[in-house]
């Protein structure tokens, strides 16, 4: 088969901000106001910062009831300038363009090769972010625009960095620290752009979507997030994942001792009913929880995610998530299941310290196994393996693996990744 020819890979995520990063620069560019602000707006966008990251990515996907792998050999670049600051704004613009290079063969979801796997990362050119924000107000920073914006751990709101185009949020927000310890961040987004680009029915979603986040850092021991998203999705196709979800986080780390042990650990519940023209009245909860133990490079944690179901009718759903970083890389649980889902997970990485010149390379190993929330049907199990590299200041690479096997639901999946990049 093609990919036992390629290896595979685990990208470091380029381009994306999560809001406590953009707070946390927006800070730093108000303190240093006095000495770094613009005297005029001319001067701003000519002592702006640009960056330019290009990523290729190498895919493989052997799935079972597809006569043919899919391959795909792509590359994204990635533009995007930030201006100084005048009068308390600066704005960012980034453009994206995602080509296929050195051929393959793979359903891109716009492409109409349905006759092999999909692999949904279509030719795209376009703007990827372009907002404006201000820290004119103390410890208070507004943005309005397009944003590619992460939330907590991107389990409900995130860019899906792992493909070669973000998911980005045309919005309005706020971010503010005036309290000590504690961030809360507001949004209101009336569009969804999505992985697939504006040639697909759904690249585009329209909607009314409120969020809100509460994080508060104070307590020493781990770090406490109650949060809100109440989503109205207004095309027909998608209105049935219209949406209230509230839910409270805790997750922390400490060490144990005087040496290097530290004990980790998450717990996460959420409550989901039916919202705005969602034609099923529903309520289903989400629980997750997790412990390990880090030291001397060495990771390991145990958990488990329950996505709840309603009488095993409908579940509990996370449309405008980064869903590739949970429950499994081969893609199977984009959708919950109507049933539900319970993944039961267990990890170990390790990443090389010292002096060596392999210092920084990083393995990690998952093992998941999914069954019915409603019921226990067995659905299948997943092994994922991954090792990375940050070569020097510009340069990453990587390989990643994903093999599912069906106990019951969907179809035997290997998936298998190269990924280059380079930062400047």
């Amino acid at each position: 088969m093609r990919y036992l020819t390629i290896a595979a890979i685990a990208p470091l995520l380029l381009g994306s901000m999560s809001v406590s990063a953009l707070a946390d620069n927006a800070k730093a560019s108000k303190d240093d106001k006095a000495s770094k602000e613009a005297t005029s707006l001319a001067e701003a966008i000519t002592r702006g910062k640009a960056n330019l990251t290009f990523r290729y990515r190498a895919e493989n996907v052997d799935q079972d009831g597809f006569a043919d792998d899919a391959f795909a050999s792509t590359l994204r670049t990635r533009l995007k300038y930030t201006t100084g600051t005048f009068n308390g704004f600066f704005g960012v613009l980034e453009f994206d363009d995602v080509s296929n290079i050195g051929g393959g063969d793979f359903n891109s979801t716009v492409n109409g090769k349905t006759s092999y796997p999909v692999i949904a990362d279509p030719q795209i050119t376009e703007v990827n972010q372009a907002y404006l924000a201000y820290t004119g107000i103390d410890k208070t920073t507004l943005m309005a625009g397009r944003v590619a914006m992460n939330m907590n751990n991107q389990r409900f709101v995130g860019t899906v960095g792992w493909r070669q185009n973000d998911q980005t949020w045309d919005m309005t927000g706020f971010i503010n620290k005036s309290i000590d310890n504690l961030t809360l961040t507001g949004a209101y987004v009336w569009n969804v752009n999505r992985i697939f680009g504006n040639d697909h029915p759904l690249g585009d979603l329209d909607t009314n979507t409120f969020i809100v986040d509460a994080k508060y850092t104070g307590l020493g021991f781990g770090t406490v997030t109650a949060y809100g998203l109440i989503i109205d999705l207004n095309d027909a196709p998608v209105v049935g994942l219209s949406s209230k979800t509230f839910g409270i986080r805790f997750d922390g780390n400490n060490k144990i001792g005087n040496g290097d042990l530290s004990f980790l650990y998450e717990v996460e519940f959420a409550n989901q009913t039916d919202n705005a023209g969602n034609p099923t009245d529903f309520s289903a909860n989400y629980l997750n929880l997790s412990a390990g133990l880090s030291a001397h490079g060495f990771t390991a944690k145990i958990g488990f995610e329950r996505l709840g179901s309603d009488g095993g009718s409908i579940a509990f759903q996370t449309p405008l998530a980064t869903l590739h970083k949970f429950n499994g890389w081969s893609d199977k649980f984009l959708a919950t299941p109507a049933g539900g889902l319970d993944d039961f997970y267990g990890s170990i990485s390790y990443k090389v310290q010292g002096d060596s010149p392999l210092k920084g390379l990083k393995f990690d190993a998952i093992y998941h196994d999914f069954s019915a929330a409603s019921g226990g049907a067995s659905y299948g199990r997943e092994l994922n393996l991954q090792v990375s590299k940050k070569i020097s200041k510009n340069y990453y690479a990587g390989l990643k693996f994903a093999d599912y096997q069906t106990r019951g639901f969907s179809t035997d999946t290997q998936k298998i990744w190269f990924t280059l990049g380079a930062n400047f």
